[in-house]
């Protein structure tokens, strides 16, 4: 095995001493021995300084080397932790672009449910303007569509006699008709019964003491004939508002009688009933009651 050159080192310097001894010997010396014995020494001494130059160099060199090794190991550590970041972003990615192709799907769904449920009440809504179309003729039925629903617009007179919660065979076979329609739907049936400002007088008010008891059991017989004629009684409710949402003025006998009526308003099967927005009816205003 070849000897490295940083083991010349004390050779060389052992044999520069011997030299020196040598030339310290003195006089016993010829001067040409002398003087080779004095240029090896030189050359001794030029070798050993390029070697222990060459070790500075190859100390600089390592230690330049091993900064080095640490940066790249720091580096290939920053790029592990970097790489682990972009893969849990990656997975987050892929996630959030999941649940949007949930959220569009859905929202695709819904629409079709949406257009569904308004194709089925304009269908509705053009099956009660021909089943009722005398009535909506005369003025005494208006038909409205809403946002999320229709409203049904009755007048007592087609209803009830005056002063009456009894319903009249027309009213019968109008809210037959209704009926009819309503059970093609799935939607909230809430019948609202209105009077005019008009108070309860007589004999009547031992029975009814004021509009809104009168008002109320006109609601109650609307929901009674829906509910015999196939309306299931859990999509059904009645209220009475009497005198508090008229449509006319109490003014005049034509305003008061636009104001005795029966509002039949169908609502989304679930959720809070929306604020109405009304289009324009397919009739004038309802004609005086009797």
């Amino acid at each position: 095995m070849r000897p490295s050159r940083t083991s010349w080192l004390p050779r060389r310097a052992s044999a520069l001493a011997l030299l020196a001894a040598l030339l310290a010997a003195g006089g016993c010396v010829s001067r040409g021995a002398h003087r080779g014995v004095v240029d090896e020494r030189d050359r001794l001494q030029r070798e050993v300084d390029l070697l222990r130059n060459r070790v500075r160099l190859l100390e600089a060199s390592n230690e330049s080397l091993s900064n080095e090794r640490v940066k790249l190991i720091s580096d290939v550590e920053d790029l592990g932790s970097e790489r682990a970041q972009l893969a849990a972003s990656v997975e987050e990615l892929r996630a959030a672009r999941d649940q949007l192709e949930q959220n569009l799907a859905l929202t695709a769904s819904q629409l079709a449910a949406r257009e569904a449920e308004v194709q089925q009440l304009r269908d509705t809504y053009d099956g009660l303007v021909s089943d009722l179309q005398s009535e909506v003729a005369s003025g005494r039925v208006q038909i409205e569509q809403l946002r999320d629903g229709l409203n049904v617009k009755l007048s007592q007179a087609v209803l009830f006699p005056s002063g009456s919660a009894e319903l009249s065979a027309e009213g019968a076979e109008v809210l037959g008709k209704v009926a009819g329609r309503l059970l093609e739907l799935p939607h909230r049936v809430l019948v609202q019964g209105h009077s005019d400002d008009v108070p309860i007088r007589g004999a009547l008010a031992q029975r009814y003491p004021s509009n809104w008891e009168l008002a109320g059991a006109r609601a109650a017989r609307v929901v009674r004939i829906l509910a015999e004629r196939g309306v299931p009684g859990a999509r059904l409710s009645a209220v009475s508002l009497a005198d508090t949402e008229p449509v006319a003025s109490n003014d005049t006998p034509e305003g008061r009688a636009a104001n005795r009526r029966i509002e039949i308003r169908l609502l989304p099967a679930s959720g809070a009933a929306p604020a109405p927005e009304r289009s324009e009816p397919t009739a004038a205003a309802a004609s005086p009651a009797e």
